[in-house]
């Protein structure tokens, strides 16, 4: 599995692992997080967002765990 670069003016690179339902998001300040229990429509939708850094804020945080990497 290799990160996938966005176009974002946040985001840097997201990665999915769909054995573990992870998500892993990279920001452009190099932090980077992991949300869990992310269903793989949930990525797909991410990926085909016009806004991935608006999506991430409505669809994502505060919705599911997530960890500081």
């Amino acid at each position: 599995m290799t990160r996938i670069p966005v176009e974002s003016s946040t985001l840097a690179s997201v990665q999915y692992y769909p054995q573990t339902m992870t998500l892993e998001i990279e920001f452009k300040n190099g932090t980077i997080y992991q949300y869990f229990d992310i269903p793989e429509t949930l990525f797909n939708e991410l990926l085909c967002a016009e806004s991935k850094g608006k999506f991430l804020h409505q669809q994502i945080k505060g919705l599911y765990r997530y960890a500081k990497v």
